[in-house]
Parts: structure tokens; C-alpha cells; sequence
């Protein structure tokens, strides 16, 4: 493989305004696309082989334009200090918003209006009331006019005085990233000037990187109605390959670097580059797009998909990485400067000494400080982590509601108006379906009023062949507690199984996070395995492989620690922007898992890659490790910094999911680069030695050779230079 990466860098070097013009191509037919394509939307949702999900097949089946998925809103209004709801003050305003939204431009969206004086949806106190909104459509579906509609309704009845705020999905919108990305790769800016100490080099990662986002969220665009991807599925492809495109173009820029500062032309340079940093680009890529890809094992079509989009978009940047890169660099000329050379933007573009003893670098000195003392190293890598971990003991997951919204949000407040005046429960009412006549329904009502955590339950809603019934439970607790996912399971388990279920979005969001969990250990046996498999291709090792993959657990249970104290005990929670503790977000443990899997095998690759390739040609295994860190600590750590920096950025989100996204993702990868590759990993193979590189020699000739050290191609060139074997340009020019 080694070969035909050097021939496709070397020849995509020499064809650099081809390869170019593919490129631009390829971002300006995406680009026309996704301008060309309409407005994506939420994206459908289901939960297959949940309780919840077949409540809700049940609803469509017997109860026909019901829309029980479609976008509700709750219109709250608290009178002013001693007066009521139901004055002859107040009620006109009321009685107004509904008229309004009966008779408003969005009207054509809606299902149904209800009054509060109708539902009786008015507080004991008569302070609060609140106007019930059904939609034909999901909430990303509704219209801008309709959503204006739902806002101006209000606007009179806050002009004379009342509180009025609006609840519900109706008002959803897809996250905003706000600035946060934009001061990330900014960050990235600057750790390239300082890695490369050259404008042009550190200029080119973040081109191509961009490209090939551009590239890869304009197709997402695209195809989003067409293939129903969710409006976040572009966040978290964005947040990805931006991330893996900076740092696959970065170790090839490295690489070409140090091949010029060996004294080869420029076009050799590429290829080799391509050829070596290349491979390991590849296989590092593959363990992303394993881990990604394996998102489908949970059975959830938008996870699946997610993960889908975001691996083809890192599929773009690994062909952008050894394509694009390459020819950019041949278009830079001599402005990119050899390893080892100051730039004029740094150093006035003086050379290195000559003929003096070169001082060790940062990289060096480390490598050789943990070998002095790797018990001592291992010992604080672990103990540290293990204490981080703690906190992923007291995991609480669950899905955030408008509770967990900031407390300015008009939904947040809302939330806590309706807490205030009818109870924590009334924003997550529970829909029991009851598949059967009157008699079931009725004695499904009896039966629930008498469990413990019940406020409320409203008579049971019939459908018109008489054969379903639809009943609305209020729980006592706010819609995430413990005790209203218990009430759930009461409700479910004293129940005729087939005949009753209960549904609605808190019950999804238990079903949901249930799936989660119980897919979790299917899924870290697949990706692990799958990524073991291939590590032992590219060391040629068991035990390297293995020291990875734990590696790996012990990072991504401390990043979970970190956001349970963060994120649900609050602990720095000003710092980082959280207004409101709550249960971690369902998906984020498989999430973590399935994407720091692969960024953290991306620099397993890279680092012990360059060790591998030292012991192979000779160095003893201690002394391969410092070779290791010298040549690519410095570029693992740059790599590392700018993933924080992107993955920090998004941290600024006005979404929760995407706020906690990012802090997981940038936390994980500072333990995983800093504490596991750069400080556990080195001491650990210093205590192996050789025994690191052991390969049973049955399994040696099983597994095929795949060369990722380039030593097939470094004596494939060396043969064609001391004219032993076939003429090299000859060979090379028909790439």
C-alpha cells in the first residue's frame, strides 16, 4: 500500500492543477446542491422495537389525522399580583391568543387550539392558565410564518402587563454554534504557526481541511429531505471532519517536511510523505469510520444516519489528505520550508546550525524522562484518570427537556411557570393507548389513579370505531426524575400486555435511553474488535493493540466522569456555560465511545507508527520509542490541541446536546493524547521491550502485510536509485 500512496502523492505533486481543479469541482457541485436543495428539517424519529414506538404506530392506525408526532405548544399566563386568570381583566387577553392562533396565518399547521377556561387547564390559585397548541407537523416542519404566528399571538397580552411564555418543541430550531467554532479553528491557526513556523504551511491544513468540510456538510445539505438526515447531523459531520482534516493534512505536511530537510527534490518529497504519513492516515481514518459506521448497531435510524454522514465526511478528508494536500504543496513552491528551518516569520529565514550536535527536543527529553521511571509514570497516568473516572459511577442519563433550556429562554420560563402553578409533572404528561373498549379504558383510569406518583388522570378519549382510547396521566415529578421513569415502568407492568402502553415524550425519552444502555456493550465488542483486528495489521502486535484499546476505556470513563461532574452535579458549571444541571443526555456514553475511538486510534497510529517503523529497521525498543516522540511528538501534540480547539468551540452552543458534545469530545481527547499516547503509552512499552512487538509466526503468515512503516517502499526506491531494479521515473510517471 506504501507504494501506490507514494505514486498517488508523487504523481497528484506533479498533476497539481488537475487534481485541483477536481476538487473545486467537486466543492462547487456540492455547494450548488445544497443552495439548490430546500431547508432540511428535523429529520423523522422513531425508536423501533420500543413500547413508545408501537403507542404511537397504534395511534396512527386507530386514531387517523390524530398527528400524535406532531409539534405541541403551551401558551403559560400568570395574571398579575392579585388578580386572576378568569377577570374580566385578564380573560379578554386570553381568550385573544386563541383567536388569533385559530384564525392566524399559521392556522393552515395547526391541529388544535384549546382554551384553558374549555380544558380547565387553570391553577388552583387561578394565577396561571395555559392555551394548548396541537400541530399537523413536526416542530423543524412548521413554517417561519407559523412559528411568527405562534410569537405575535402574545404580543398584546404582554403589553398589558400579563407574564405570557411559550413551551413546547413548537418553537425548536436547529442549534446555534454562535462564534465558538470560528475562535477554534482560529486556535488551530496559531498552533500551525507555531508547529510549522511558516505562514503557508500552517495555511494549508486549514485550507484543505475546509475544503473538504465544505465538501462533505454542502452534500449533507443536499440530501438531507432525501435521505431524512436531522438538522444536527451537519453539527456533529462539521465538528468531525474539520477536526480529522486539520490533522491528517498536518501529518503529511510534517512528513514532507522532513523529507525536504533530508535533502530530496520536492516532487520525491510528496511522495514519500504520501507514502509513509499516508498510510497511517488511512488506517487512522478506518478506525473513525469504524467507529462511526458502527453507530448502527443501536437501531436508531438517526443515529444511524448520523453516524453514516459524519464517516463519509471523514472519508473526504483522508482522500483530501493524500490527494489535494499533496498538490497544494506543489503550488506552494519553496515557500514551504524544510523541517528544522526557521521562516521568515519567525526566525528571518535563517537556517539551522550546521555541523553542531542538534539539542534534543521537547519530545526527546520526555520520552527519555518516562523511560527512566515508567513505574512511576504508569502508576500517576492511571491512579489520575481513575480518580477523573469516579464521577461516571453516578451516571444519570436521560434526554434534556425545556428544563434544561437557559434560564432567559422564553420555554425555560415556561417550564418553571407551569412547575409553579400545576406541578413539576404537567411538563411531561405521560399517553397511555389503550388497544381494547370502554371497559379496558375505564379500568386502565382505576388502575392508574391509585399508584403513588400520579397527580393526575384525565378520562380516557375514544376513538370513533370504539376499539382504542387514548388517557392522559399527569406524573408528580418533573418529566427526568427517577420517579416518573419509575412511574412509567408501574404503569407498564400492571398492564395487559398488547393492550396497554404508554407513550408520549417522556416515555420515549425512557425507552430511548433503555436502547442506549442495553446497546452499549454490543457496540464497544464490535468497534473494539474490528479496530483490534486492524492495529494488528498495521503493528504487527497483540499486545499493542490490546495496550490501546485499554488505553482507550480508561480516557473515554474519565471524559465521562468529567461531564457527570460538570454537566450533572454542576461543578465548574459557570465556567464551561451550564445554566441548568440535569441528567446526562442518553446517547453521549455510545456517542463517546463510538467517535474518541477513533480519534484516540488516530494517535495510536501515528505515534507508534513512527516506533514501529524504528524497530523494524534496527533500534532497539527502548531507543525506538524516543525516536518515536521525536519525530512526531511535537506533531501528535499540535494534532491534539487543535481537536480540543475545534471540538471547545462548539461548546458556545445555544443547544445542550451540542454544548455537552463538544466538552466530552475535547475533554476525552486531552486525557486520551496527553495521558494515555503520550505518558501511559510510552511507559508501558518500555516495560514490554521487545515482548511489544511479539506476533505468533502462524499468525504473522495469515495476516497480509500492509506495510504502513513503507520499508517495501523505502527498498523498492533504494533498488531503483543504485539501478538494481526497474528505472523509477519511468516506472512512477504512469500513476
Amino acid at each position: 500500500m506504501a507504494t501506490f500512496l507514494y505514486r498517488l502523492g508523487r504523481g497528484a505533486f506533479r498533476r497539481r492543477r488537475f487534481v485541483a481543479l477536481v476538487w473545486v469541482a467537486l466543492l462547487f457541485v456540492a455547494g450548488f446542491g445544497a443552495a439548490s436543495a430546500s431547508a432540511p428539517t428535523s429529520g423523522s424519529f422513531s425508536i423501533p422495537g420500543t413500547e413508545a414506538q408501537r403507542a404511537f404506530d397504534l395511534l396512527d392506525q386507530r386514531f387517523p389525522g390524530m398527528a400524535a408526532d406532531g409539534a405541541t405548544a403551551r401558551i403559560v399566563i400568570k395574571a398579575p399580583a392579585g388578580e386572576k386568570v378568569d377577570s374580566e381583566a385578564v380573560k379578554p387577553q386570553v381568550e385573544k391568543i386563541v383567536s388569533e392562533l385559530k384564525d392566524g396565518p399559521g392556522k393552515d399547521q395547526i391541529s388544535s387550539v384549546t382554551s384553558p377556561y374549555e380544558a380547565k387547564a387553570v391553577s388552583q390559585d387561578g394565577s396561571t392558565a395555559y392555551v394548548s397548541v396541537k400541530y399537523k407537523v413536526s416542530g423543524m416542519e412548521l413554517t417561519d410564518a407559523t412559528r411568527e404566528a405562534l410569537t405575535e399571538s402574545t404580543t398584546a397580552a404582554k403589553a398589558d402587563g400579563l407574564n405570557v411564555q411559550i413551551g413546547g418543541d413548537a418553537l425548536m430550531a436547529a442549534p446555534e454554534t454562535g462564534s465558538g467554532e470560528i475562535i477554534g479553528i482560529a486556535i488551530a491557526a496559531i498552533v500551525l504557526v507555531i508547529t510549522f513556523g511558516s505562514l503557508i504551511a500552517a495555511g494549508l491544513p486549514l485550507l484543505t481541511a475546509l475544503i473538504g468540510v465544505g465538501i462533505g456538510i454542502s452534500s449533507i445539505t443536499a440530501l438531507a429531505n432525501v435521505l431524512d438526515l436531522g438538522s444536527t447531523t451537519s453539527t456533529l459531520a462539521m465538528m468531525i471532519g474539520l477536526a480529522v482534516g486539520i490533522d491528517y493534512a498536518l501529518f503529511i505536511v510534517s512528513r514532507y517536511r522532513a523529507e525536504l530537510a533530508e535533502g530530496r527534490e520536492r516532487d520525491e518529497a510528496a511522495g514519500r510523505a504520501v507514502g509513509t504519513a499516508g498510510s497511517a492516515v488511512v488506517f487512522a481514518g478506518l478506525t473513525v469510520v469504524i467507529a462511526l459506521v458502527g453507530l448502527a448497531v443501536v437501531n436508531i435510524p438517526m443515529l444511524s444516519k448520523m453516524g453514516f454522514a459524519a464517516a463519509g465526511t471523514v472519508v473526504i478528508a483522508v482522500l483530501v489528505a493524500l490527494t489535494l494536500v499533496p498538490a497544494m504543496l506543489g503550488f506552494a513552491g519553496k515557500k514551504v520550508l524544510p523541517a528544522g528551518t526557521k521562516s521568515r516569520f519567525l526566525g528571518k529565514g535563517k537556517p539551522a546550525a550546521e555541523g553542531t550536535e542538534a539539542k534534543p527536543n521537547g519530545g526527546t527529553r520526555w520520552a527519555r524522562f518516562i523511560l527512566r521511571r515508567p513505574v512511576m509514570v504508569l502508576l500517576a497516568g492511571v491512579i489520575g484518570l481513575g480518580i477523573v473516572a469516579v464521577p461516571a459511577s453516578k451516571l444519570e442519563m436521560g434526554l434534556p427537556d425545556d428544563g434544561a433550556q437557559p434560564v432567559s429562554t422564553t420555554q425555560r420560563q415556561a417550564y418553571d411557570l407551569l412547575s409553579d402553578g400545576f406541578g413539576p409533572g404537567f411538563n411531561g404528561p405521560l399517553m397511555v393507548v389503550v388497544n381494547g373498549d370502554k371497559a379496558l379504558a375505564d379500568a386502565t383510569v382505576d388502575r392508574i389513579k391509585g399508584l403513588d406518583g400520579v397527580a393526575a388522570v384525565m378520562p380516557a378519549t375514544q376513538n370513533e370505531a370504539k376499539d382504542a382510547a387514548v388517557i392522559s396521566v399527569i406524573p408528580k415529578d418533573r418529566p427526568s426524575s427517577v420517579e416518573t421513569e419509575n412511574l412509567v415502568h408501574e404503569i407498564r407492568e400492571g398492564s395487559d400486555s398488547g393492550k396497554v402502553f404508554v407513550t408520549g415524550a417522556t416515555a420515549m425519552n425512557i425507552d430511548f435511553s433503555q436502547k442506549m444502555n442495553d446497546a452499549l456493550l454490543p457496540y464497544l465488542a464490535l468497534v473494539v474488535g474490528l479496530a483490534f483486528l486492524l492495529l494488528m495489521l498495521v503493528f504487527r502486535s497483540i499486545l499493542v493493540p490490546l495496550k490501546a484499546a485499554l488505553g482507550f476505556l480508561l480516557s473515554v470513563v474519565a471524559a465521562l466522569g468529567a461531564v457527570v461532574a460538570v454537566f450533572q452535579w454542576g461543578w465548574l458549571g459557570s465556567l464551561f456555560g451550564v445554566e441548568q444541571t440535569g441528567p446526562i443526555m442518553s446517547m453521549m456514553p455510545i456517542f463517546m465511545v463510538g467517535v474518541v475511538f477513533g480519534l484516540a486510534m488516530d494517535y495510536e497510529v501515528f505515534l507508534v507508527t513512527r516506533m514501529r517503523e524504528a524497530y523494524v529497521h534496527g533500534e532497539r525498543p527502548g531507543q525506538a520509542v524516543v525516536t518515536g516522540f521525536q519525530y512526531s511528538a511535537r506533531v501528535v501534540v499540535a494534532a491534539a490541541v487543535i481537536m480540543i480547539a475545534v471540538f471547545s468551540g462548539f461548546m458556545g452552543a445555544s443547544d445542550q446536546m451540542v454544548k455537552m458534545i463538544g466538552f466530552g469530545l475535547a475533554i476525552a481527547v486531552f486525557f486520551d493524547a496527553f495521558v494515555v499516547r503520550m505518558t501511559i503509552v510510552p511507559a508501558v512499552l518500555a516495560l514490554l521491550g521487545h515482548k511489544a512487538w511479539w506476533l505468533p509466526k502462524w499468525l504473522d503468515r495469515i495476516l497480509p502485510n500492509v506495510d504502513v512503516e513503507g520499508e517495501s517502499l523505502r527498498k523498492h526506491l533504494d533498488d531503483s536509485a543504485d539501478g538494481s531494479g526497474p528505472d523509477k521515473d519511468r516506472e512512477l510517471a504512469n500513476v
